[in-house]
């Protein structure tokens, strides 16, 4: 294959000599496997699975039980090889190198049969030498060794003690040792998610030639100068000089909406070298921040700096500036032992609404730009500001962060290490320190990430005793946390980023973990820091379930997806809730069984005998119990904002668990793998609408609260109304008089005991009859209407089978749904099956006689496919 030339950085007036040349390497290469009895093609970037599944060698691994049939390919070495020439001679180059912005993971690269390095992690950038190595004619070969048989031979090298855990639980069916390789550590299996480590480039591979300098790493951050109250920006640019000679030049820095055009001479010597930049914007200009969704806009600001070098060598890079400052407040609070956690975003605290983030596929190569906007779009969709990149996956490719800058989706960005202890031997440490040290450079320009946290869970699993570990090894395995977490990443973080704040682990206990040396002997303290609360056993719908904490990153029920989604990965004997495919699915221990139990609370199991309906009803049902679970747990927290009781309180953040889904199985998500929202989704628009009325019982009290994320005040009333289940007309109302709701408050807006509401409604009891609320002005509807059930919805009388119909009509781009009811429904599910769009609403309590919803299509489709494809269930329709 002939590689032609492609001149990144034109020379001004020089001769070709001078230019920095990058020779693409992406595309069409050659894989076989161990024993070379497989020979395929495969695309760059990609992996071993996606080629194989491509050239039709095996199905879609996601299908039925294929996770299990295709092990052997993550246990066999592959090697990817690739011929190409070059039309130019390279000795005319002082420097040559290749480069792999991303190789998963263990691997020896040789360059026409000359060995020029090993990679043993997926997470950093590797750049080798080839300036003697390369030739008119090439050939590069990437011999990958199985990830599993990598990291089970690390761990028996590491004989000093145990570094647990060794193998995840057998319901996940994974592979063992994954602490012990620097690669996705869900792709050895995890309790959502199935066990594909893959191999291949799954990143950017190139040739780079020089003669004088290339410039490696470019990065910018703006920060704040408090005392004289103006932005400065701060610009690091890092070179390789290969020239012996001095280079001389200029750098100039134009962003012109503000006004600078700044020039700097600028002197290169030979070896690394990096050149700092300062740019002072003058106060007299007007510098719109960047903020969080539903806090302000996303302004950007276009840069471009240019390095005008000797030799007529230029170097230009253009990037979109943001300003902003984030600051982690942890500080005493009035009536409560403990510190506060919360997050200020230029000076104004944030309540943190949101999810946690997971790849979006075991193979990231399927991982499109379309998908990323699709699932980011969901996220903003849903009055979502915030995400946290969770510690098990991968730092995420530059589209999602860009995606979020622009969204304004503010990103907790865990580093890669998830409920396990870590080994700290050289080896492991050096690689670690590359990957921190590339990630940190990367990302740091990103006004999206708001702060940097070292792992997922381990500072809990090593102090609460998760492994059952020796007492005697307590201390080395400390001692081995703060190497890795502190001394090392900690380290290199604040080196690299003073620009915001770095959590050691999470959870934690934040200021008080710290002064403890790093380690709490509670994590979970409700007084300090952030906690991860699940339990599937206790009543949902009771709100003194739930921990009254500073921050709650992690809490979440399981649901399984809908029947079109599994459709697509299942055959007709799997669909049944006992089913082999069923049982199989499900990787969390008395997952399928806990869903029931959890939805026996409140509502009856589906009882057809009709075997595929059944399944259909149980699948809606653990979406509904999921919605209803996290409604109540999300509203408890929002309305614990501003408030303490019993010294618990002040709660600044809600990230439920977990936003998507990277296969089509039960899981904690609200979105279905491809993008489907499920009924917790639809939800969340409304729990984390920024106007919330939340209704909860205390002692036979009906309260409301009016939870405000609004920047500013507003006059605004308060409708009550009590509707009985057997009739479509309204019991009775109540209005109050009109208060002014302040911004960034949680209060009291109404309080009645239920016996006393319900003798002023005509024949009603708690188990006939339902609330529903919602805040206005002036007849405009300003929050989403909540409501709040009265009894156990299987113990509702009067409710009746709803005949609910749909007339469909196109608006432009958008499907109109007027629906028509027989009877109060409550949890009504509007489906399409896979014509994929979602619903303005949907899992909602219909208590008028119509309604209107409108379908956004995220492709076109018409009106007679969206007829064919529509069907609506309500909770009634399951018994």
């Amino acid at each position: 294959m002939l590689l032609r030339l492609l001149l990144l950085l034109a020379p001004c007036g020089a001769g070709f000599a001078t230019a920095v040349v990058s020779i693409s390497l992406r595309g069409n290469w050659k894989i076989h496997n161990g024993n070379g009895s497989l020979q395929l093609p495969a695309a760059v970037p990609g992996c071993v699975h996606s080629a194989l599944f491509n050239k039709r060698i095996i199905k879609d691994p996601y299908y039925r039980f294929n996770n299990l049939d295709y092990r052997w390919i993550a246990l066999d070495n592959w090697t990817y090889i690739k011929k190409f020439k070059l039309h130019s001679d390279m000795s005319e180059w002082n420097k040559v190198n290749l480069v792999f912005e991303g190789i998963d993971t263990v691997a020896v690269v040789l360059l026409n049969s000359v060995p020029i390095g090993k990679t043993d992690n997926m997470f950093r950038r590797y750049s080798f030498d080839i300036t003697h190595t390369v030739k008119a004619m090439n050939i590069i070969e990437v011999r990958f060794q199985s990830p599993v048989i990598y990291a089970n031979q690390r761990s028996e090298r590491h004989t000093a003690y145990w570094v647990p855990p060794n193998c995840p639980p057998p319901v996940q069916d994974g592979e063992c040792h994954v602490n012990f390789i620097r690669k996705m550590q869900c792709s050895f299996g995890w309790d959502w998610g199935p066990s594909f480590p893959t191999q291949g480039i799954w990143k950017d591979v190139r040739i780079e030639a020089y003669n004088i300098c290339h410039l490696n790493y470019f990065m910018f951050t703006p920060i704040y100068d408090n005392y004289m109250e103006t932005w400065n920006l701060k610009i690091e640019s890092s070179f390789d000089v290969v020239s012996s000679k001095l280079v001389s030049g200029e750098a100039i820095v134009a962003i012109p909406e503000l006004n600078i055009q700044q020039r700097n001479n600028i002197e290169l010597r030979h070896g690394e070298r990096t050149v700092k930049l300062f740019v002072k914007i003058d106060k007299a200009v007007i510098v719109e921040t960047w903020w969080p969704h539903g806090h302000g806009n996303q302004t950007g600001y276009n840069m471009t700096v240019t390095f005008e070098l000797d030799g007529g060598l230029r170097f230009e890079k253009s990037a979109k500036v943001y300003f902003r400052t984030v600051e982690l407040v942890e500080e005493p609070i009035q009536n409560s032992p403990g510190l506060s956690f919360y997050f200020k975003i230029n000076g104004l605290p944030i309540f943190l609404k949101g999810s946690n983030w997971i790849p979006a596929d075991s193979f990231q190569d399927r991982v499109t730009s379309d998908m990323l906007r699709l699932l980011l779009q969901s996220v903003v969709d849903a009055n979502m500001n915030a995400l946290r990149v969770w510690g098990g996956g991968i730092y995420e490719q530059d589209e999602f962060y860009e995606l979020c800058d622009e969204l304004g989706i503010m990103i907790w960005q865990d580093f890669m290490f998830a409920c396990a202890l870590y080994p700290t031997d050289q080896d492991f440490m050096d690689s670690v320190r590359e990957e921190v040290t590339h990630q940190v450079r990367r990302l740091k320009s990103h006004p999206s990430i708001i702060t940097w946290s070292g792992n997922n869970e381990n500072e809990a699993a090593l102090m609460m005793g998760w492994y059952d570990t020796k007492p005697g090894y307590l201390h080395t395995y400390i001692k081995d946390y703060v190497t890795l977490y502190v001394k090392n990443i900690r380290t290199l973080v604040l080196e690299g980023d003073q620009t915001r704040p770095f959590i050691v682990s999470s959870p934690t206990n934040g200021a008080k973990t710290t002064a403890e040396g790093w380690l709490s002997p509670n994590p979970y303290d409700l007084n300090y820091g952030d906690v991860h609360f699940y339990d599937y056993m206790s009543d949902c719908w009771d709100w003194r379930t739930f921990p009254k904490a500073r921050f709650v990153s992690e809490y979440g029920y399981q649901s399984w997806p809908s029947f079109s989604t599994l459709e697509k990965v299942s055959s007709e004997e799997d669909w049944s809730y006992e089913s082999s495919f069923a049982l199989h699915r499900q990787h969390l221990i008395n997952g399928n069984s806990e869903m029931l139990q959890q939805i026996e609370l409140h509502f009856k199991l589906p009882n057809s005998a009709d075997q595929l309906r059944r399944f259909k009803d149980t699948l809606y049902l653990t979406q509904v119990m999921q919605a209803q679970c996290v409604k109540t747990e999300t509203e408890f927290y929002r309305r614990s904002r501003n408030e303490i009781v019993d010294g618990k309180g002040h709660t600044m953040g809600a990230l439920y668990w977990q936003l998507n889904d990277i296969w089509q199985a039960p899981s904690w998500s609200s979105l279905e793998y491809g993008g489907k929202w499920k009924m917790l989704h639809y939800f969340a628009r409304r729990f984390f609408a920024p106007l919330l009325p939340v209704g909860f019982e205390d002692k036979d009290v009906l309260f409301i609260y009016g939870v405000s994320d609004l920047p500013s005040d507003h006059q605004m009333m308060l409708t009550v109304r009590v509707h009985t289940w057997s009739s479509l007309e309204l019991v009775c109302s109540e209005l109050t008089n009109p208060f002014v709701m302040k911004a960034g408050e949680s209060v009291v807006l109404y309080s009645k005991p239920v016996p006393e509401l319900l003798k002023g409604c005509p024949g009603c009891t708690r188990q006939s009859c339902v609330v529903s609320f919602y805040l206005s002005t002036d007849g405009e509807l300003l929050s989403p209407i909540s409501y709040h059930f009265l009894s156990s919805l299987k113990n509702a009388k009067g409710l009746h089978k709803a005949n609910i119909t749909a007339t469909i009509s196109q608006q432009g781009n958008t499907f109109v749904f007027d629906l028509k009811t027989s009877a109060v429904a409550p949890f009504v599910w509007l489906d399409v099956g896979s014509i994929p769009g979602r619903f303005s609403d949907n899992g909602f309590l219909m208590t008028e006689k119509t309604r209107t919803v409108f379908f956004y299509p995220w492709k076109p489709t018409s009106e007679s496919e969206l007829e064919q494809s529509f069907h609506v269930t309500s909770l009634a329709d399951t018994y």
